[in-house]
């Protein structure tokens, strides 16, 4: 249902010196570390749904899609979006790479990579939330699905909104035949999902944000043997359902392609990299060799967020000087050849 819109007490409340306060507790890393020094993610709190016959029924160019493309969890909304050919009816803005004490802001169009507020006209993405809810008390995160015809936020849980792009936008994308969660591979997808999300995409997170020694030993552990695990299970197969593109192969992606440059060092994920893994890494440059998927990797933005806004675990803010696991160059030498023989 539509939560409750104020725009007058919600831009109050952005100016007064109580919201700047309570903001930086909210989305301080304190507050999401446990009594152990381990890493505890917070639930996304906006939960509807697209649906025909809803109050958020599928309609082109009333939605629009919100995010980072730093962001692991964004990006794979980014991809869907892009694989099914919604595009061009589902909008898209995306924020500066950078989320410091102000938490995600828009940048101006001339920022490499950037796309502002074309909706609001926001300058910061906490304002989509007090819009949506004036009384909203969370932490303000990417990617958000927004509807631009009652002014609020449908669902910020990036694997509801890659399902419901998946499968309620059909009428106007431009690959409906395109199914990443079909009803014959569900268990096989739920499977894969629910281990690699415990054990790769919050395992980086759980390891790289832990305060103490235990909790980043057993979580880099953890890392380390999902991989391994997932290289295994690559070892006969295109795919990680077989021989069709699924979900759990785009939310596995946004995890890989940021490893090496990012999770290895700065996460202290180290135990193994990508590169080192056969399976892994053919899998990943095989991904990556779709051009809609392509398009959306933007390596710029990742590194400098990570390195540059993460002032707790890296205070100079220096970048490394870290290829990606797919040299671009050399992959597009390689495409061509094999489509010359």
């Amino acid at each position: 249902m539509k939560r409750k819109s104020a725009p007058i007490a919600y831009c109050k409340l952005l100016n007064c010196s109580y919201f700047k306060m309570s903001y930086m507790s909210l989305n301080s890393i304190k507050d999401i570390i446990g009594e152990k020094g381990d890493f505890q993610r917070k639930s996304s709190v906006f939960r509807n749904t697209i649906s025909k016959g809803g109050p958020f029924p599928p309609e082109a160019d009333r939605y629009h899609l919100y995010i980072s493309l730093a962001c692991p969890w964004a990006h794979r909304t980014l991809i869907v979006r892009n694989l099914k050919g919604l595009d061009h009816a589902i909008g898209l803005s995306v924020v500066h790479y950078l989320m410091l004490e102000n938490g995600w802001e828009f940048a101006n169009s001339d920022v490499p990579g950037c796309i502002p507020d074309t909706v609001n006209s926001f300058k910061m993405v906490r304002e989509l939330y007090f819009q949506s809810d004036a009384n909203y008390a969370g932490r303000f995160t990417v990617p958000i699905l927004y509807d631009k015809k009652t002014k609020c936020i449908v669902n910020n849980e990036s694997s509801e909104i890659i399902r419901m792009f998946n499968s309620e936008f059909n009428e106007f994308a431009k690959n409906p035949e395109l199914d990443m969660y079909p009803e014959a591979l569900r268990s096989s997808i739920d499977e894969i999902n629910a281990r690699v999300y415990d054990g790769y995409n919050n395992g980086v997170y759980k390891a790289g944000f832990a305060t103490s020694q235990q909790a980043y030993e057993e979580n880099a552990k953890l890392v380390h043997d999902t991989m391994v695990w997932v290289n295994e299970i690559l070892s006969d197969r295109k795919y990680l359902c077989g021989d069709a593109l699924t979900e759990a192969d785009i939310r596995l992606f946004t995890t890989v392609i940021r490893h090496d440059p990012v999770y290895l060092v700065h996460f202290k994920c180290n135990l193994v990299a990508v590169k080192d893994l056969q399976n892994l890494s053919r899998w990943v440059k095989l991904i990556y060799q779709n051009e809609r998927v392509q398009e959306t990797v933007n390596m710029e933005h990742i590194k400098k967020h990570y390195y540059m806004s993460h002032k707790h675990i890296n205070p100079s803010a220096v970048c490394m000087l870290q290829r990606n696991p797919i040299d671009v160059t050399v992959l597009a030498m390689l495409i061509n050849y094999l489509s010359t023989d």
